[in-house]
């Protein structure tokens, strides 16, 4: 999920960063705009993965995000009255800090995607169309 919803820079000293270009499309509107379907790995707890999103992924801190604390987990638990067990407010902590730190790395433009998915034909045509209009 950080890998599709980070917007990647382009690399400094780069042609299309000199001339100003820059896309200000994360990785998901730019794969929705080219009407493709974004791959995702297999989820075997999407439980879990719910109540992380539920919960809130990350934090607000004073220099961007931050991983979830142990007392946002517990208030989450006691407002809602989901008791999680002691591995599982672990695991969701883990992901949290997993998602700022692929966050971070997904902005470099040719960071590549944590998982192996197959490319589609219409990935595939979608790309060839944009290295047809950059080489004219």
């Amino acid at each position: 999920m950080a890998w599709l919803n980070a917007t990647p820079k382009l690399p400094e000293g780069s042609k299309r960063a000199q001339r100003g270009g820059s896309s200000c499309l994360s990785r998901i509107e730019e794969l929705k705009k080219d009407k493709i379907s974004p791959p995702m790995p297999p989820n075997p707890a999407p439980h879990l993965i719910n109540r992380l999103i539920e919960i809130g992924i990350a934090e607000t801190g004073g220099m961007g995000p931050s991983t979830l604390s142990w007392r946002e987990i517990g208030e989450w638990q006691r407002l809602t009255g989901v008791e999680l067990e002691p591995w599982e407010a672990r695991l969701i902590r883990d992901l949290s800090a997993a998602y700022i730190a692929e966050g971070r790395l997904a902005e470099d433009h040719n960071c590549p995607p944590p998982w192996r998915a197959a490319i589609t034909q219409q990935a595939r045509d979608a790309d060839e169309a944009r290295l047809r209009s950059v080489l004219g």
